[in-house]
């Protein structure tokens, strides 16, 4: 797979590819990185489905929010690019923003996949994840060195060097608005959880540390219609590293929910 920037349309603020036709599926990607960290998901899905992979708020070619905005503010933008319902697939804080659409606009939710979520963070990762978002100042283009170790390790690949390119040339104001939503929230309230209809998938990796399998368990025991699946040797950023599997789970996935 290679990595480079695809062609994009503008819905109102918010950038997107659109690929396929079919039954709609909206790819929301996590903080720091844009649409194109989907592309293997995008190449795959289009076959069956118009896909339609957003630039978060204040990344890629989609303008920012403001310092103020909240969980609510991206899930309430990102949800005008639909205008019919749609499976939401969402990865990191995109698999927030998902789970969040779900629960405030769930006539245009037919099903969430939620990749690498969150869900009650332990003490120290809530240290960590807030000295993380306390250290942006929206002006300064952050180091990428320790995000791409945490989610790569020490070894060299297309996707480490994909991830460094976005990372670098992220707008920082917006990395640091949507890296403040995601330390602040704690995953979705287990009433939020217990209250979904729609199926929905919580897809992590087995190495992965920040976004547990624990987590994901707790999750979809919560959901009358949740399940989830573990990758295996898979970490953070599964759907670029692994993405045969997560392929194929999501494709078996949209078959329940289009």
């Amino acid at each position: 797979m290679i990595w480079t920037i695809q062609p994009r349309s503008k819905a109102g603020p918010i950038a997107v590819i659109s690929r396929g036709n079919g039954p709609p599926v909206l790819l929301i990607h996590g903080v720091g990185l844009r649409s194109e960290a989907w592309a293997s998901q995008i190449d795959a899905l289009a076959t069956s489905h118009h896909v339609i992979a957003v630039d978060m708020p204040g990344h890629g070619d989609s303008a920012t929010l403001g310092p103020n905005s909240d969980l609510a503010d991206f899930t309430d933008e990102i949800v005008t690019v639909l205008d019919a319902p749609a499976t939401v697939i969402g990865h990191s804080f995109g698999a927030m923003i998902a789970l969040n659409m779900a629960t405030r606009h769930p006539a245009l939710v037919t099903g969430v996949a939620a990749l690498n979520a969150i869900y009650r963070r332990s003490a120290s990762a809530k240290a960590l994840v807030f000295a993380r978002a306390n250290g942006l100042d929206g002006t300064t283009v952050t180091d990428p060195t320790k995000p791409l170790t945490r989610w790569f390790g020490n070894e060299t690949s297309p996707e480490r060097t994909a991830c460094h390119e976005w990372l670098t040339n992220v707008n920082p104001v917006g990395y640091r608005d949507a890296y403040r939503v995601f330390a602040e929230k704690d995953g979705p309230a287990d009433s939020d959880l217990s209250g979904l209809t729609c199926p929905v998938l919580f897809l992590t990796g087995e190495l992965e540390p920040n976004s547990t399998p624990a987590m994901s368990h707790q999750m979809a025991a919560l959901v009358p219609n949740g399940q989830a699946r573990i990758v295996p040797e898979a970490a953070h950023m599964l759907p670029m590293t692994h993405a045969v599997e997560v392929n194929q789970t999501l494709s078996a996935f949209l078959k329940r929910t289009s």
